[in-house]
C-alpha cells in the first residue's frame, strides 16, 4: 500500500491491474482502517480514471456472489447517490412500475451511505427479507418480475470497507461503482450518476460491454431525472439533452422531490406513489424514470409512448402488485 499511496501522491494515475489488485488486497484485509481510509480520499479529491474504475470494478465482480439468470434478459435502475438532494427513492419506487409494465428487474441496492435512505433501507422498512440464495430470488423474479440484490449480501468481501465509509458519510468511489457491480450482470441498465464527468466515464465503460444501457445525469445535479430541468441521457448512438416536455410532462420544484428526514417518511412516498395516491411532481418523476428504462426495451417506441406504459403500471394496480408479491416472497 506504500508504494501505492506514494504514487497517488505523486498525482499519478494507478492502471487497471493495479487498481484491481489494491481493491482484491484490501477485501482480504491486508490494510488497516487509516491505510483504506487515506486511499479513499486520494479520489475524494480527484476523479477516478477510466483504467483505475475498470480496474475496480473488475475487482468487485470477480469477488461476488454471481448470480446465473439463465439468459433472462433484465434491467437494473440505480442511481450513483451523492447528489446530495435528498429526494425519495425514485430509481427503487420506478423498479416497480417497470416489473408491473412486464419487464424483469433485477435491482442491485444497499443502505444509505451520504444519503439518508437507500433502497436497501427503505425496503426492509416495508418487509423486504435480504437474501443471497439465488434460486428463492429467482422465484420472486418469475412471480413477481423483480428481484433485489442486497449489495453486502453479494459482496462480502467489502465489509472492510463498510464502517470507514460509514464513518465518512460522504461519497467515494464506491458510489460510482454501486451500479457497475450487479452480481447478476443484467442485459439492460438505466443509471443515473451525479455528475457529467462521471456520465462520461460509465460512457467509456459501457461502450466496450453488451449491455444495453442509459446513463442519466439532470443538469441540474440530479443523479436521476429530475424533471426539474434539462438532463442529459447518453446510451450506445445516442446522446440527448430532454426536457420534461420531451415526456409531454410539467416542469417541477426540487421541494417537490423532497424525500422527508426519516426512512418512514420514504417509504410512506413509495407506498402513496405505487397506490397511486401520491402527488403529481412525485407520480410523474416516477413516470420519467420508467418510461426511459422501458424505452431502453423498446427502442422503436416514442417516449411519450412509454410513459403511458408507465402509468397504466401505476393506475392498474400492477405495479402495487409485483411490490407486494416481492414482500410476500422474501
Amino acid at each position: 500500500m506504500k508504494d501505492i499511496l506514494n504514487q497517488l501522491f505523486e498525482h499519478r494515475k494507478l492502471t487497471k491491474a493495479q487498481s484491481k489488485k489494491i481493491l482484491i488486497e484490501i477485501s482480504e484485509g491486508k490494510y488497516n482502517n487509516a491505510q483504506v481510509a487515506v486511499f479513499i480520499g486520494v479520489f475524494m479529491m480527484r476523479t477516478v480514471s477510466v483504467d483505475e474504475l475498470r480496474g475496480f470494478k473488475e475487482a468487485l465482480l470477480e469477488l461476488c456472489i454471481p448470480v446465473d439468470l439463465e439468459g433472462i434478459e433484465s434491467t437494473d435502475l440505480c442511481g450513483t447517490g451523492g447528489d446530495g438532494k435528498n429526494t425519495f427513492n425514485i430509481s427503487t419506487t420506478s423498479s416497480f412500475v417497470v416489473a408491473g409494465a412486464g419487464y424483469k428487474v433485477s435491482k442491485h441496492g444497499n443502505y444509505g451511505v451520504s444519503s439518508l435512505c437507500g433502497s436497501s433501507n427503505v425496503l426492509e422498512h416495508l418487509g423486504y427479507q435480504f437474501s443471497n440464495n439465488v434460486d428463492k430470488l429467482k422465484k420472486q423474479l418469475d412471480a413477481s418480475n423483480i428481484c433485489f440484490f442486497h449489495a453486502p449480501l453479494f459482496h462480502p468481501a467489502m465489509k472492510f470497507v463498510a464502517p470507514i465509509r460509514r464513518a465518512l458519510g460522504v461519497k467515494t468511489f464506491f458510489n460510482m461503482l454501486g451500479p457497475l457491480v450487479n452480481p447478476a450482470r443484467p442485459t439492460h441498465q438505466a443509471v443515473g450518476v451525479f455528475s457529467l464527468e462521471l456520465a462520461r466515464l460509465y460512457q467509456y465503460l459501457f461502450e466496450d460491454e453488451s449491455i444495453k444501457y442509459a446513463v442519466i445525469h439532470a443538469l441540474d445535479g440530479y443523479d436521476e431525472l429530475s424533471m426539474t430541468g434539462d438532463a442529459l441521457v447518453i446510451k450506445k448512438d445516442t446522446e440527448k439533452i430532454l426536457a420534461p416536455a420531451h415526456f409531454n410532462l410539467p416542469q417541477y420544484e426540487p421541494s417537490e422531490l423532497f424525500g422527508g428526514q426519516s426512512i418512514q417518511e420514504a417509504a410512506n412516498i413509495l407506498v402513496l406513489i405505487l397506490d397511486n395516491n401520491s402527488t403529481e411532481a412525485q407520480k410523474n418523476v416516477v413516470i420519467a424514470n420508467t418510461a426511459v428504462a422501458i424505452n431502453n426495451f423498446e427502442s422503436n417506441k416514442t417516449l411519450e409512448e412509454c410513459c403511458a406504459i408507465a402509468k397504466e403500471s401505476i393506475e392498474s394496480g400492477a405495479a402495487k402488485k409485483s411490490f407486494e408479491k416481492l414482500i410476500e416472497l422474501s
